[in-house]
């Protein structure tokens, strides 16, 4: 790979992924384990011609992209546990109003002000569920650097391509360690523009009538054409409606333009699957301590492997499923009390081989903490 190379922390890595990506608008407010973000965006984005706005708070923050999105803008804000929680309704109105955004949790500690300086992966079902009502959603991650950049950049590709906010869940660890990063030349990584409405000016627009191939072009708002945006259920010009039809075909528009392509927006690294006894499942930092294990175990002969998750919703169980399908065991590595977990008991078709090798004090589980369990598993039997 051809590019520049730095030596950056993995929250400017997400900054010059966004602009790789073509970010024009950022508005946030500054909270740790993300504040670099807003730092670097203030004095990245003015060079570029593009825009920085520092909010009074996180709900007016996700309020700015979005209406930022609507005249025509690829934007992105970014926030930690207690400021994810203030956007969950705007982000949810972003949801029924397909506005495409970005939107950056880099976790901590929780719940309440928790450990702001400490590592956490508790946001995991809020990122999926935060929100109310039935909807779909879409969370990657990553768990180095050159990952954290490729995933952003895929973050605003499918935000445009499906209409749709898009979380980035990275977390403490992943955003304030330092390592090599390549950015890569203009053009190495193809990027998705805004598909806009070919409809003339004068010419009756419908804002919400997806075309066959299930995506909706946008006329930018304030330019030739005047249409309705509105949080409630709504038909294809965008007015309010009860209509038990029109609901119901919502509904299930917004969800299946995600479920059903699923498959385009799952990312994942596995290793040494092929003969491996047991599989760790595992994602953002606490992959990095995983893959440790595996790499210096699978030399004393122990056949370990790994699949590294990097979506996380919508959840890849299909993935899970084969990749763990003849595994004895199956070790899921996380810093929660299991979340994902979970997921993959529900995924795969012994979830009584499914366990857990985790840590809720803010500190990274290291390879040791993974060994111990599995000693624990292997003598056990079990």
């Amino acid at each position: 790979m051809q590019g520049t190379v730095k030596f950056i922390q993995g929250n400017e890595v997400c900054v010059e992924a966004a602009l790789y990506a073509g970010l024009e608008f950022f508005a946030g407010y500054p909270i740790t384990p993300s504040t670099e973000i807003a730092e670097a965006m203030s004095a990245r984005l003015p060079q570029i011609g593009g825009r920085f706005l520092q909010m009074e708070d996180e709900i007016a923050s996700i309020c700015a992209i979005i209406g930022a999105s609507l005249t025509g803008r690829k934007v992105m804000t970014a926030t930690s546990g207690p400021g994810f929680s203030l956007m969950q309704e705007a982000l949810g109105y972003a949801v029924m109003t397909e506005i495409p955004c970005v939107i950056v949790d880099v976790q901590r500690g929780g719940p309440s002000t928790g450990l702001p300086t400490h590592v956490g992966q508790g946001d995991f079902n809020q990122a999926r569920y935060g929100t109310h009502g039935d909807h779909a959603i879409v969370a990657l991650t990553a768990s180095n650097h050159q990952d954290m950049f490729a995933i952003t950049v895929e973050a605003f590709n499918i935000a445009e391509i499906f209409r749709t906010p898009v979380i980035l869940l990275f977390d403490e660890v992943t955003g304030h360690m330092r390592e090599k990063v390549v950015i890569p030349e203009k053009d190495e990584i193809a990027l998705v523009d805004r598909l806009r409405t070919s409809v003339e000016s004068g010419v009756d627009y419908h804002p919400y009538l997806p075309r066959e191939d299930g995506r909706l072009p946008m006329s930018d708002f304030g330019g030739v054409h005047r249409y309705n945006v509105t949080g409630l259920y709504h038909d294809m010009w965008g007015f309010p409606s009860d209509d038990p039809k029109i609901v119901y075909g919502l509904i299930r528009h917004l969800m299946d333009k995600i479920q059903n392509y699923a498959g385009k927006m799952t990312f994942f690294r596995q290793d040494y699957i092929e003969d491996a006894h047991t599989v760790l499942v595992s994602y953002g930092a606490a992959a990095r301590s995983a893959r440790h294990l595996v790499e210096n175990r699978r030399k004393r002969g122990e056949r370990l492997g790994l699949l590294e998750l990097q979506t996380l919703w919508p959840f890849p169980g299909d993935v899970v499923r084969k990749v763990c399908k003849n595994a004895d065991y199956i070790v899921v590595v996380e810093l929660n009390t299991g979340q994902v977990i979970r997921e993959v008991k529900l995924a795969v078709d012994r979830p009584e081989r499914v366990y857990l090798a985790n840590r809720i004090d803010g500190q990274l589980i290291s390879p040791t903490d993974i060994q111990n369990i599995l000693r624990l598993l292997h003598g056990k039997g079990v």
